[in-house]
């Protein structure tokens, strides 16, 4: 199993620790934040633009295509009922040149598939555990 840490850094700014990498989130000055990183949820849509990148990517080189130019734009909207969450993501995936019309079909299939959209679709069980921190661990 994989673990990521996150650790406060001080109004609503959150270090990210996954493997060497260290990332940061936090939340808009308007929201009450400092605006120093993307917010959770954009880091979240990110992800599956960013997988959905990746798969379009792997699949283009896997048939000898060059991915120069492919490009995955994203939006997304909240949902205005509760809970908190984001209601509505839409993914325009831009395909390099040189992509023959007849691999359109599988190239779709192939993004359709990610392993981020497909853990939205099929959510994983989670398990939330609290307990007190060790402060001297700081």
């Amino acid at each position: 199993m994989r673990t990521i840490n996150v650790r406060a850094e001080g109004s609503d700014r959150y270090s990210i620790r996954i493997g060497a990498h260290t990332l940061v989130v936090d939340q808009l000055i308007n929201d009450g934040g400092t605006d120093r990183g993307p917010t959770p949820t954009d880091l979240f849509v990110a992800s599956l633009a960013s997988c959905t990148a990746h798969y379009a990517g792997r699949f283009l080189r896997r048939h000898g295509l060059g991915a120069d130019g492919l490009e995955v734009s994203c939006s997304f909207e909240m949902a205005e009922d509760r809970p908190a969450r984001v209601g509505s993501i839409s993914l325009d995936v831009g395909v390099p040149e040189g992509v023959p019309p007849h691999l359109s079909e599988r190239f779709r299939a192939v993004i359709e598939h990610c392993t981020v959209k497909n853990s939205i679709v099929t959510p994983p069980r989670m398990h939330l555990h609290v307990s007190a921190t060790d402060r001297s661990a700081a």
